[in-house]
């Protein structure tokens, strides 16, 4: 593989990279602990279908050129065979390169796995008339990594019995303690995050 193949494989690698963006971002966001950049890359999804298939040829053309039979001339010419090739020009590194852009590729479907589970936790509910539940409308969710993350920001607070985050349907369900928390706290626990919220019901 010559320089020519090194940069397709940088490019694949890229645009696999590039297609996830909106996804990773909440992830890293989590990891880092500044959840108001989760959305910065969400403009992004309209061309997640084009970097993937940008991604798909570029790989694919990669590992063409390597794997297509040598010509005659090249049989002939063996004088760069003598020298052991750089790892970078070998199939391993270019298969390492695929695998990491398909796992990059497939970042949306697990991303969720990343953030912690507020299975246990324990809410104490004194009267069921302050149970309250609201719905509220969000923009800019894209994967269940944003859902995680608006669930993960939701649930640190206190008073929250149940949250239902979803990004299909650009929605988040709350059911909370009215005497703990407020709704201004519940859509500031939101808007934090970096997903707006543009309505309630």
């Amino acid at each position: 593989m010559n320089k020519k193949n090194n940069r397709l494989v940088g490019a694949g690698v890229l645009s696999a990279v590039a297609a996830s963006l909106c996804c990773i971002t909440p992830v890293l966001a989590l990891i880092s602990g500044a959840s108001g950049v989760a959305s910065t890359f969400s403009w992004m999804e309209p061309a997640r279908p084009y970097l993937i298939g940008i991604t798909v040829l570029v790989l694919g053309f990669a590992w063409y050129q390597k794997l297509k039979p040598r010509t005659a001339e090249e049989i002939q010419c063996d004088c760069e065979e003598d020298e052991k090739k750089p790892f970078m020009q070998t199939k391993t590194f270019l298969g390492v390169v695929t695998v990491f852009a398909g796992l990059m590729l497939a970042f949306p479907n697990y991303s969720h796995i990343f953030y912690p589970s507020n299975d246990n936790k324990e809410v104490v509910i004194v009267n069921a008339s302050d149970i309250q539940t609201v719905t509220f409308d969000l923009k800019g969710m894209t994967c269940n990594g944003c859902a995680s993350h608006v669930q993960n920001a939701v649930n640190k607070l206190p008073g929250i019995v149940k949250i239902d985050a979803s990004y299909e349907e650009a929605t988040t369900k709350v059911e909370f303690d009215q005497t703990k928390v407020s709704l201004a706290q519940i859509e500031e626990a939101i808007n934090g995050t970096g997903y707006k919220v543009v309505g309630k019901k």
